[in-house]
């Protein structure tokens, strides 16, 4: 699992690295740590736009994403 941290990061930086990553990686589920609800929902969206499944939570303040690029 490939793991983007984008905390401390403001718009558009959390989307434009996670958009970079989904391009790099092909099959590997990817990690995004955001600590805003903003990027959380910037992120979120630029999944779903892209088919992108994705699990959410959120822990200790921060948000944890994690891309599913895997095949099912």
């Amino acid at each position: 699992m490939i793991e983007i941290d984008v905390r401390g990061l403001s718009c558009p930086m959390p989307v434009m690295k996670t958009k970079k990553a989904l391009e790099k990686i092909d099959k590997e589920d990817i990690l995004i740590i955001a600590d805003s609800a903003a990027s959380r929902d910037n992120i979120i969206r630029l999944l779903e736009s892209k088919g992108v499944k994705y699990s959410k939570k959120e822990k200790d303040g921060e948000f944890h994403i994690i891309a599913r690029k895997k095949e099912e």
